[in-house]
């Protein structure tokens, strides 16, 4: 299997790449093919990368300035930094990641695709990044954790004024009433729910957008879960 585009995907995909379209197309062959065997695609997603994967985290592109710098929080396979990495070459994105074999992956990729000058790796819980990592124009993250215990990760990551994009799915609007007071208390404004790609997507990717408003005193560390 070769990361090519299907062709009924493929106006889409010109689309929102551009003339960036052939980094895509490797960064696919690199997830269909190492990141199969490396476990970080599941075979089944290996035939729907470019319709479930690529396309619908490239468009997130469209929520974040030009210039911006971006934290993707849970990094996993790339999705969604790396793909913004190589849809936006005026973002300056950190991947952070805490398993080896996939911080490893994801190295080897930004090696591959050129995009050393724009990409960084950081192999760290998130919670470990915090004074470590610049605050950021932008966080992002795809399928991490509850909205509650992953703005919990991700607000200290943003810089005031700055956003958390969260993609979620169905259960979106639900999680920003039910989080509400949490987000609050971290800083954050309202939460709000986007949706990006309409134009050009079957389905469209769900987003949420929480705007760090202040900062707030951070608690102590104590025993529990710890984050991605």
């Amino acid at each position: 299997m070769d990361g090519a585009v299907p062709s009924e995907v493929l106006p889409a995909a010109e689309k929102i790449f551009g003339d960036r379209l052939p980094i895509a197309v490797r960064f696919a062959e690199l997830l269909v093919t190492d990141g199969v065997v490396r476990g970080l695609i599941g075979p089944r997603e290996a035939p729907r990368i470019w319709e479930r994967h690529l396309l619908n985290c490239a468009v997130v592109a469209d929520l974040i300035q030009t210039g911006a710098s971006v934290v993707d929080v849970g990094s996993g396979a790339g999705l969604p930094g790396m793909v913004l990495a190589v849809a936006r070459p005026d973002l300056a994105v950190t991947l952070v990641e805490p398993l080896a074999r996939r911080t490893a992956f994801l190295s080897e990729a930004v090696a591959a695709l050129g995009l050393d000058a724009t990409t960084t790796v950081v192999r760290a819980r998130a919670e470990e990044c915090v004074g470590k990592v610049p605050l950021a124009d932008v966080v992002t993250a795809r399928a991490v954790a509850p909205l509650d215990r992953l703005a919990g990760w991700c607000i200290p990551l943003t810089a005031v004024g700055g956003r958390l994009l969260a993609m979620k799915g169905a259960s979106a609007a639900a999680e920003v009433a039910e989080h509400a007071v949490v987000l609050a208390r971290l800083g954050a404004g309202t939460a709000s729910v986007r949706t990006c790609g309409d134009a050009v997507l079957a389905e469209p990717t769900t987003v949420v957008e929480v705007v760090r408003e202040r900062e707030v005193a951070r608690p102590r560390k104590a025993g529990g879960r710890r984050g991605r």
